[in-house]
């Protein structure tokens, strides 16, 4: 008789600890399968250390296949579920489909970037979920003041070492501080015009910094990011992108090449495509995690409407922190469904949060008890330690070279804009010449997303940037500019970049790490759940 068929779909926070905790639970029960279109799982709270220079992009990343033992692992993005055949089918890497057929079905695919009516956005910004944005974010900064140094005109030359970040939320406020620490070591090495220095933008329609959480880290991020020298604007947000600037909702207009779109995620579209009810995008499911008409369909994360037992009534949020703790209930829940341990229902106790606001400044209120300066920094580098499934010696070792040795502001040019378009359902993975987008999903402007303007924390974060100054003559592949691919509008899309910083950030769909839109959470009362902030 063959063994039981577990299909996870999604390896974010909520995907990767269902398939750890059905490894240890069912090894030799039943056959796990584990599809996702990377290889590794992405800790999404320390992205944007990677942007800043601070960490090597292969520290916040955990090989799949070698820390879930009994697990295989099927590279490829899912792009259609048929409930009734019990099958899932995808399309891997290199183009090719394939088909998996299941007993027990566990949805995890995350969330994808959030994308608001405002025209030109969807052009001139870039989102930050994976790791190629990442990437470019780190590239485009480094080439705009480094081009600003040896501008002529004043003008052009406070345009490129100006960068607007939108959603003061996790992500948002956590790039925002480490881009001022990054972009003023760098222009110690390239001195700009006599007076000027880099100017990090941080805009949000929300009253406060950190709107969803206490007002007492509200008060002591935006404290650290004034002192800093980040110009924050509350109340505030983008009416119009262009290839030059950003129209403000207040009627001004600042001139920069960079615009980092934070402004939260949403379920990715995966779920919605199944037809069963649902909840704001999410799939609704009981406290057990399980889609009452189809016994075998489990779901947690950014893709799932979890009811909340602590306020009923209400739903769990999108967060790194929920989708850790929920992966572990679905796992359970999974395998008492072939007859391995007893189910429970998913309730949650929050413990604090963490933000890290670069250097030895942080923001944290683990257990309630609000602290801030060097030993909430203490405090929030350790529970990152300690929520990481692996890595965790390369990156105290990064973090003990950062603060001895300078950081290496090089541009590697590995990802060019046009390989991380905002409008895109992938942002784990970097789009290649003649690729297209593997999945269709909603565009930009959907009934559902709110007004422009809208508060950036409404779920987990994403961030973006825009075209540097590269010239959109033909791009690699030979491909016109125009048809960039994706089928995006070249205009002057840069050449060549959390986080939020959070956990949760589990990866929008059945992505890598699928991360969860939120950022650092704090401690947990078991072993930390990667941070709060988006999940899958």
């Amino acid at each position: 008789m063959s063994r039981p068929r577990i299909v996870i779909v999604g390896a974010g926070f909520a995907g990767y600890r269902t398939a750890r905790t059905l490894s240890r639970l069912v090894r030799h029960k039943a056959d796990v399968t584990l599809l996702n279109p990377t290889d590794y799982f992405l800790y999404l709270p320390l992205l944007p250390q990677v942007a800043a220079g601070i960490l090597e992009p292969r520290r916040v990343t955990v090989s799949l296949s070698g820390t879930l033992p009994h697990v295989r692992l099927v590279l490829g993005e899912a792009d259609a579920i048929d409930l009734d055949a019990h099958t899932v089918h995808y399309t891997g890497p290199e183009g090719d489909g394939g088909t998996l057929s299941y007993d027990r079905l566990v949805l995890a695919a995350g969330s994808v970037n959030k994308l608001l009516p405002i025209p030109g956005v969807a052009e001139h910004a870039h989102g930050f979920r994976g790791l190629p944005e990442a990437l470019y974010l780190r590239d485009h900064v480094t080439r705009q003041v480094e081009l600003a140094a040896v501008a002529k005109d004043p003008a052009t030359c406070s345009a490129r070492c100006t960068f607007v970040v939108v959603g003061a939320g996790y992500t948002g406020t956590e790039v925002a501080a480490q881009g001022q620490l990054f972009t003023d070591a760098q222009v110690r090495k390239h001195p700009l015009r006599q007076g000027m220095r880099p100017r990090w933008i941080l805009l949000d329609i929300a009253p406060r910094v950190l709107p969803e959480l206490d007002e007492r880290l509200s008060r002591t991020a935006d404290s650290v990011l004034r002192r800093r020298g980040v110009d924050v604007r509350m109340g505030t947000s983008v009416k119009e992108a262009t290839p030059d600037g950003v129209l403000l909702t207040d009627g001004e207009f600042v001139d920069s090449r960079t615009l980092v779109w934070c402004v939260g995620v949403r379920p990715d579209p995966l779920a919605e495509s199944l037809g069963l009810p649902m909840e704001r995008g999410r799939l609704l499911v009981d406290p057990h995690l399980q889609v009452p008409s189809h016994p075998d369909l489990f779901a947690c994360g950014d893709a799932a409407a979890v009811p909340d037992l602590e306020q009923p009534g209400a739903y769990t949020p999108m967060t790194a922190q929920h989708a850790w703790r929920q992966g572990k209930v679905a796992g359970r829940n999974v395998a008492a469904s072939l007859g391995v341990g007893d189910r429970r229902a998913y309730r949650h106790r929050d413990l604090g949060f963490v933000v890290d606001l670069g250097g030895v400044q942080a923001a944290a209120n683990p257990l309630g008890v609000a602290l801030s300066g060097p030993v909430a920094g203490a405090v929030a580098r350790g529970y990152h330690l300690a929520a990481m499934p692996g890595n965790r010696v390369r990156v105290a070792a990064d973090w003990l070279l950062d603060a001895v040795l300078p950081r290496q502001a090089v541009q590697l040019g590995l990802v060019r804009s046009w390989s991380v378009p905002l409008d895109t359902a992938s942002p784990e993975l970097a789009r290649t010449p003649g690729s297209r987008e593997q999945r269709a999903k909603p565009r930009t402007g959907l009934p559902a997303d709110p007004p422009a303007g809208t508060s950036a924390d409404a779920g987990p974060e994403p961030a973006g940037n825009r075209p540097d100054g590269e010239r959109a003559g033909n791009r690699p592949g030979g491909e016109p500019a125009r048809k960039q691919p994706g089928g995006e509008p070249a205009r002057k899309q840069p050449g060549g970049e959390p986080a939020g910083n959070q956990p949760g950030g589990e990866p929008a769909r059945s992505r890598s790490g699928g991360q969860s839109g939120g950022q650092s959470g704090g401690p947990s009362s078991e072993p930390p759940a990667p941070s709060s902030g988006p999940t899958d």
